[in-house]
């Protein structure tokens, strides 16, 4: 604003100046006036032109700050920084505005950082997942691999020995006759054993009945060749009881066999055939599925006390049936605790999951749970309790008719089979 002040100053004085001329005296006195009203802005010199008219000299403070020689020129530069900087703020705020679009994607990017972090963790974690699951694959390969060849070799063996059995039958079938093994007693020295004697017979005998037909009527351990199954078995025959013939089938004598047994080796048969002894249930089910038989049952307490069940029809029925029971026709020395609670139940062991044979610790047809139990604990002296063995129910050998309890245990039990035609000869 000071030089728009000093340039109106200037035109002022030229037109007071121009007033003096035509009257001095109010020349004068307007210059007395102008010169007090502008001293303060510089000094004055009054000089007379040779035309009559006065010119006046005004000399101006210097200025500290740069002066602007043209009133509009100023204006315009003044309207020109304004607009520039207007520009500038403009700027400014463009520059903020991108400097927070820029923070705003610099955000959305450590956000994708984190989660592609999250999910390259995520693949490690997989991939070591998959490794691990590729391993035990593997693992598994090898050993089924290794089963293979095992079963491979298992299976060859198999087809050798199927071989050598379909030339036996042939030659069974050829020849009309058959060489038995006999071991003439139950005590007999154990080199003799080894070297039982052999004889031939007319036809190959299908039981122990069969062997009797034969000539033979000794007690002793015999091989059969049961018509169901074709394969040859050892066996016990009794000869001496009620005229001989008879297959054993189950012996309990001593203790000396555990018949806690599996499904698998009720199925196959365990113990020894001299003392005690479970023939099978598969070998049961070929010779009593090859003709009617009977069924006795010898039994003995503790005060050598001797009684017997006889059933007059008795089978077994095969695996696929779980060797369902099938006997009746009672009479003997004890009443029947036997045909009338056990008749077609199936078999079960231990590992079947029937609880009966769990708690009762062998296999037997049970049916909730027993009335006889044959195939049970052997317990030395007779009686037992549950409290004292810590049990869950009886487990002995029990026939419960003879001692009206569940927890007396025989000392001796046979199960023995023979035809139901069978009748005894004089020996030759």
């Amino acid at each position: 604003m000071r030089p728009l002040l000093l340039k109106t100053l200037f035109i002022f004085g030229l037109w007071s100046a121009h007033l003096v001329m035509g009257n001095d005296t109010e020349f004068h006195e307007n210059s007395h006036r102008i010169s007090s009203a502008l001293i303060q802005c510089g000094e004055y010199s009054n000089q007379a032109l040779s035309n009559g008219k006065c010119r006046i000299t005004a000399t101006l403070p210097q200025l500290d700050e740069q002066r602007c020689p043209d009133m509009f020129r100023c204006t315009d530069e003044v309207s020109y920084w304004l607009h520039e900087n207007e520009e500038r703020k403009q700027q400014i705020l463009d520059l903020k505005e991108t400097i927070s679009e820029l923070q705003e994607e610099l955000r959305n990017h450590r956000h994708r950082i984190k989660v592609l972090e999250l999910q390259s963790e995520e693949k490690n974690g997989l991939n070591a997942s998959l490794e691990h699951r590729f391993r035990k694959l593997e693992q598994r390969y090898n050993e089924a691999n290794t089963l293979l060849h095992i079963h491979g070799s298992l299976i060859y063996d198999m087809q050798a020995q199927i071989h050598n059995l379909s030339l036996l039958v042939e030659k069974v079938r050829r020849n009309p006759g058959c060489m038995i093994n006999i071991v003439r007693s139950t005590h007999l020295d154990p080199q003799k054993a080894l070297h039982p004697e052999v004889q031939h017979v007319k036809n190959c005998p299908l039981d122990c009945a069969s062997i009797y037909y034969n000539g033979v009527r000794r007690s002793g351990i015999y091989t059969i060749v049961p018509s169901m199954g074709g394969v040859p078995v050892e066996v016990f025959c009794d000869m001496d009881t009620e005229g001989g013939g008879w297959t054993v089938i189950q012996r309990r004598q001593d203790g000396s066999v555990n018949f806690n047994r599996s499904w698998k080796e009720y199925k196959e048969g365990f113990g020894d055939l001299n003392t005690e002894l479970w023939l099978g249930n598969d070998h049961i089910h070929d010779i009593s599925s090859q003709g009617d038989y009977s069924l006795r049952i010898d039994l003995e307490d503790w005060n050598n006390k001797h009684k017997h069940a006889l059933y007059e029809s008795f089978s077994v029925e095969e695996e696929a049936n779980h060797y369902r029971l099938h006997v009746n026709g009672f009479s003997g020395t004890v009443e029947d605790s036997f045909s009338w609670y056990h008749n077609k139940r199936s078999f079960s062991t231990p590992d079947t999951g029937n609880i009966c044979a769990e708690i009762s610790h062998g296999g037997w047809w049970y049916h909730q749970c027993f009335f006889t139990n044959l195939n049970g604990v052997y317990y030395k002296g007779g009686r037992y309790s549950a409290k004292g063995k810590n049990l869950l129910g009886p487990d002995g050998i029990v026939w419960y008719s003879w001692k009206d309890s569940d927890y007396y245990s025989l000392k001796k039990v046979t199960m023995m089979i023979r035809p139901r035609t069978f009748r005894p000869r004089l020996s030759p």
